[in-house]
C-alpha cells in the first residue's frame, strides 16, 4: 500500500498553502545550518504566536551549571494552584530544533500549555546549540537541567523520585541522552517522554517512500548531526550520549514513552529504540501514528491525531 498523509492533515496543509499564496519556502542546502536555523525558528515563531499565553502558569528563572562551568538558563513553569508544601512530580523539557535551532523562549507557550493542561510543573532548559557549541555541550547542558531539578527538588515542591525528562525532535534526542547520562551517573528518573525524537546520526540516506513527506529532510538531518558531531558523523566513534541510538546498553534507563509519525524520517530509528529499550527489560510504550509526518501536531492541533497524541502525552505527564 502506498503511504499517504492523514486526510485531516492534508486538508490543513492544503488550506495553509492556499492562504500563504507563495507556497512552501525553498529547502535549505545540505550543511547550511544558518538557513535551517532561520527557517526553523520562523516556523516556531509562527506556531508560538497562535498559542494562548497561559498567564495563570507562573514562570520563574533559575540557572544550572554545565560540565564546563557555563551557566545554563532554566525556566520553571508552575501550574496555577500548585501546592509546594506537598511534593509531586515534575518534568524537565528540552525544546526541538534539530540540535541547531530553537530556544526556551520560542517554546514558552508550548511548555506552559503542558503545565496548564496536565497540572504538572515543567522545567525548560535553554541548552547551548551546535555548531557554536558541539557535542557534548547540548547533552551536558540538558543533563545539568535534570541534575539541578533533582538537587533543588525540595525548593520547588518536587518529589525527587518523580522527575521525568521530555523533549521533541532534537530535544527528544537530548532527552534520551540526558536519561542515559542520568543512569550512568546514578540519578534515577521516573520516565523519559520522547516525541518524534532525533536519535541516530547515521540516518542521512534518503528513503524514497518518505522523501515526499519529509518536512525535516534527510539533508536537514545531515546538517543538524554534522553541526553537532563534525567529521565524526556516521563513524564508529560516536557515543550514545551524542546519538542515543548508538548506546550499546539500554538496561536501567528510565521507562520510555515514544511517539513518531509513520511518514517521519525518524520513524525507523524511533521504533528500533523502543524495541531495544523493551528488550533490555525496561517498560516501553510506543505509538506510530499513521499518515503523520514530522511535527504533525504543530500542523493543526485540531486534527483527530493531534488531539489523540496530546491526550496520550498529558496522560503520561500526569502519571509521572
Amino acid at each position: 500500500m502506498t503511504l499517504s498523509l492523514d486526510a485531516e492533515l492534508l486538508e490543513a496543509i492544503t488550506a495553509r498553502s492556499a492562504a500563504g499564496g507563495a507556497g512552501a519556502p525553498r529547502p535549505a542546502a545540505r550543511d547550511d545550518w544558518k538557513a535551517v536555523r532561520a527557517g526553523g525558528e520562523a516556523a516556531l515563531t509562527a506556531v508560538e504566536a497562535q498559542l494562548p499565553e497561559h498567564a495563570a502558569v507562573t514562570r520563574t528563572a533559575y540557572a544550572a551549571v554545565s560540565h564546563d562551568g557555563a551557566e545554563v538558563p532554566l525556566r520553571w513553569y508552575a501550574p496555577a494552584g500548585q501546592d509546594r508544601s506537598q511534593a509531586g512530580p515534575a518534568v524537565v523539557y528540552l525544546h526541538g530544533g534539530g540540535m541547531i535551532a530553537g530556544t526556551m523562549q520560542l517554546y514558552d507557550r508550548w511548555v506552559a500549555a503542558y503545565a496548564a493542561d496536565s497540572g504538572v510543573p515543567l522545567l525548560a532548559v535553554d541548552y547551548r546549540r551546535a555548531p557554536e557549541h558541539p557535542h557534548p555541550s547540548p547533552a551536558e547542558d540538558s543533563y545539568a537541567g535534570v541534575a539541578w531539578l533533582a538537587a533543588h527538588a525540595a525548593e520547588v515542591g518536587v518529589d525527587p523520585g518523580r522527575i521525568a525528562v521530555m523533549g521533541d525532535s532534537g530535544g527528544g534526542g537530548l532527552a534520551a541522552a540526558a536519561a542515559l547520562l542520568a543512569r550512568d551517573r546514578g540519578l534515577s528518573l521516573a520516565r523519559q517522554i520522547l516525541v518524534y525524537p532525533m536519535l541516530d546520526d547515521r540516518n542521512t540516506v534518503p528513503d524514497p517512500a518518505l522523501v515526499p513527506f519529509a518536512g525535516w529532510s534527510y539533508d536537514d538531518n545531515y546538517t543538524g548531526w554534522h553541526a553537532l558531531l563534525g567529521d565524526a558523523i556516521g563513524t564508529s566513534g560516536v557515543p550514545g550520549a551524542a546519538a542515543p541510538a548508538r548506546a550499546a546498553d539500554l538496561s536501567g534507563v528510565a521507562p520510555l514513552y515514544l511517539e513518531v509519525g509513520e511518514l517521519d524520517i525518524f520513524r525507523d530509528e524511533g521504533i528500533e529504540y523502543a524495541r531495544r529499550v523493551a528488550a533490555a527489560g525496561v517498560s516501553a510504550e510506543l505509538h506510530v501514528h499513521p499518515g503523520c509526518p514530522h511535527g504533525y501536531d504543530r500542523i493543526s492541533p485540531a486534527t483527530g491525531v493531534a488531539r489523540r497524541s496530546r491526550a496520550d502525552r498529558l496522560r503520561v505527564l500526569a502519571s509521572v
